[in-house]
C-alpha cells in the first residue's frame, strides 16, 4: 500500500505546522469552502474538519493565478 504524499492536519493544529493563515482565517476559509475555491482542501471526518495540506497550497496557488 502506498502512502499519500500529503498530511491531513486538524484545523486546531494547523498553526503547529504553518504560520499562515492564522486559525481564525483558516476556519473562515473552511466555512465558506463551497464558494471560495477551497472545497478540495478541507475534509470532514466524522465531526472533525481536517486540512489536506497539499490541496490547501494548490488552492492558494490557483487563487493567485486567477
Amino acid at each position: 500500500m502506498t502512502q499519500p504524499n500529503t498530511r491531513l492536519i486538524p484545523i486546531k493544529k494547523w498553526n503547529e505546522y504553518h504560520d499562515w493563515p492564522p486559525n481564525g482565517g483558516l476556519r473562515h476559509l473552511a466555512f465558506y469552502r463551497k464558494t471560495n475555491g477551497f472545497q478540495k482542501a478541507f475534509k470532514k471526518i466524522g465531526r472533525a474538519m481536517v486540512v489536506d495540506e497539499r490541496a490547501f497550497f494548490e488552492c492558494v496557488n490557483e487563487q493567485d493565478s486567477a
